[in-house]
């Protein structure tokens, strides 16, 4: 077992039953030109995230524990993307609209990919939702139950939206949930902070956060805890 000084309390988990969730680091969420530009965001908040999350993979990596990344997508037809969805807002541009980037949000279009410092390796799972929750019309449970995890550290954008969407989602599902603080980010700094204390309120009623440095050095330390 690792211990990890978190708040609200220490995060305690199994190497052998966690894996490392990734959630939606997207060109069109982080790169200009992308869906969040359009919407009229700073995305230079997004791209502080990428270090930090690249480094959180390789330590995943070098242990070899299981990694799993989400994107946001839908099919080219639009036909699990509801209006309630698409119609929100005025945008520049709306999902399966075509950008710089391709057709925003599209499976397959080069703006859906995940950005290179963060991408898939062989033998990583790569799951396309089309909602906001990684857990809605995808085969994310099966995955977990498959490798049989009961620990989730999560990574990815945005912090208030699809990571805390997936986290509640998997705290209902009995999964102990540990959000390392610097891997993600938000368009809105105050929505990042206000997220990070929700999910660490009323003694973690959806999970954990700790930083970076912190986790890596609990998992530096793991021949003395086991």
């Amino acid at each position: 077992m690792i211990n990890v000084d978190a708040a609200p309390f220490a995060f305690t988990f199994d190497p052998a039953a966690t894996a490392l969730v990734v959630i939606d680091m997207q060109r069109d969420f982080i790169e200009p030109g992308g869906f969040g530009e359009t919407l009229g965001n700073d995305i230079s908040h997004m791209q502080r995230a990428i270090a930090p999350t690249a480094r959180l993979l390789a330590l995943f990596r070098a242990n070899g524990w299981p990694v799993i990344h989400t994107r946001e997508t839908h099919a080219a037809d639009l036909s699990d993307c509801p209006p309630a969805k698409r119609e929100r807002g005025s945008p520049a541009l709306r999902i399966g609209d075509t950008g710089p980037m391709g057709r925003i949000l599209i499976r397959g279009a080069p703006g859906a990919e995940i950005i290179s410092e963060c991408a898939p390796v062989t033998g990583e799972i790569v799951i396309d939702k089309p909602g906001k929750g990684a857990f809605y019309a995808t085969d994310l449970s099966a995955v977990l139950q498959g490798l049989g995890v009961r620990s989730l550290v999560f990574a990815g954008v945005t912090t208030e939206v699809c990571v805390q969407t997936t986290m509640r989602e998997a705290n209902d599902r009995g999964y102990e949930c540990l959000l390392i603080e610097e891997a993600t980010e938000s368009y809105f700094p105050e929505f990042k902070a206000a997220t990070l204390e929700m999910i660490r309120a009323q003694g973690g009623i959806v999970g954990w956060t700790t930083p970076l440095a912190t986790f890596e050095q609990s998992v530096k330390r793991q021949p003395e805890q086991a």
